[in-house]
């Protein structure tokens, strides 16, 4: 079995595939996807997964694999991850994450609380709920709902406060109770760990974001949405809220120009990127930070 990984996060557009298809090649490596978004269907250009060039240079696995209808947990990813490593991942000399989804990294090395499922309905019906609401409002329903993760939650951004009122509606239970119940042991354990944070300067990353988005668009992004909007999804699914999803369906809903679109997109894309560092910083202060393009 695999004894040695390489652990690559970094914000969107910061090169994390490139660095993995290059440290691939130093020996027989299994790349394994460790973001979010990228592990949706249908969306190959939106969540600028590898392309099928970037595929051929090496083993991938845990891209694209779950449909777009299903509201995917780092729960459900962890159990996928631990399956393959100890399947197909034997047969590989080192295992290479490589991701921007900082909790799915936060679970492989530490370890993850054991949240019981929530039903989708009950998930459904609070985030049909908070979906109107403005942080202010959201703040004070998880005040209500949920005084414990109100505390805990610096920001009250739509998903996590969806998260929590979740859990207590369908157990009765704070998630700050979960989340302080002992973690399951790392399923990393006994592994020799390389773990990167790519970091590039902030001007260049502008730059490569607003580049890339252009390049989705050439490569088939706007078709892509119209192809998951035709299967009448929930708009409230973390694959419908990808960025770009909305904008370029309020294109095509004849609700903004393709201008807009974009810019809507890139803006949204930068805000996640500075979200994705502030993460990092926080919590991966004794990762090796790179800036692959100095």
């Amino acid at each position: 079995m695999a004894q040695r990984a390489l652990l690559i996060a970094g914000p969107t557009a910061s090169g994390k595939t490139a660095m993995a298809i290059e440290r691939s090649a130093e020996e027989k490596s299994l790349i394994i996807n460790t973001d979010s978004m990228q592990v949706y269907d249908v969306l190959n250009v939106i969540s600028a997964r590898p392309n099928a060039q970037e595929l051929a240079q090496a083993a991938h696995r845990m891209y694209g694999y779950v449909p777009p209808a299903t509201r995917f947990s780092t729960g459900a990813w962890l159990r996928d991850v631990q399956a393959l490593i100890q399947g197909e991942g034997a047969n590989y000399e080192k295992l290479i994450f490589v991701g921007g989804t900082g909790l799915y990294f936060d679970a492989l090395i530490n370890g993850f609380a054991q949240i019981p499922d929530v039903p989708q309905e009950v998930i459904q019906q609070v985030e049909e709920m908070i979906q109107p609401l403005d942080a202010d409002q959201r703040a004070k329903l998880l005040a209500q709902k949920d005084p414990a993760m109100a505390k805990r939650l610096q920001a009250p951004d739509p998903q996590r406060v969806a998260r929590a009122i979740s859990v207590m509606e369908a157990t009765n239970k704070s998630l700050a109770h979960w989340q302080d119940e002992p973690n399951e042991p790392s399923i990393l354990q006994g592994f020799e760990l390389e773990k990167i944070v790519l970091n590039p300067e902030r001007d260049i990353l502008r730059n490569r974001i607003a580049k890339r988005f252009g390049l989705m668009m050439q490569a088939g992004a706007i078709e892509e949405v119209e192809a998951i909007t035709a299967l009448g999804l929930d708009p409230t699914l973390p694959a419908m809220r990808a960025i770009g999803v909305p904008e370029i369906s309020a294109y095509l809903r004849g609700d903004m120009t393709l201008d807009e679109a974009r810019e809507k997109s890139i803006i949204a894309t930068h805000q996640y990127a500075k979200r994705q560092r502030t993460w990092f910083r926080n919590r991966m202060t004794d990762w090796q930070w790179v800036d692959p393009l100095a």
